[in-house]
């Protein structure tokens, strides 16, 4: 595949990411042979795997709204909290508004 046909969420992956999305397609999408080759419970493979679909869902929407998805994908990475993400985009969003207004 030529490198400008890369989907733009996977060249967003991080190497550990794209390692567990490999290793995932390898097992055919069997969480447990996961959970077993990582040595973790299916649980925490379970949250891996919502935590990558939330990173690839992100990625997609980072063309539309840079910094809400930037603010998202740092408490999809248990960077900072949910609440504190949602309103830091609320307040972000009330200044873009603002200034726009203004122009």
């Amino acid at each position: 595949m030529e490198l400008d046909k890369i989907p733009q969420w996977f060249l967003a992956l991080e190497s550990e990411d794209a390692a567990f999305l490999k290793n995932f397609v390898l097992k055919s999408g069997s969480l447990k042979e996961i959970a077993h080759l990582y040595q973790v419970s299916y649980p925490t493979v379970r949250l891996r795997l919502d935590k990558l679909i939330q990173k690839i869902q992100l990625s997609d929407q980072k063309a539309e709204e840079p910094f809400s998805a930037f603010i998202k994908g740092l408490a999809v990475d248990s960077r900072i909290d949910l609440e504190t993400a949602k309103l830091i985009i609320e307040k972000y969003k009330e200044e873009k508004n603002r200034k726009e207004a203004d122009t």
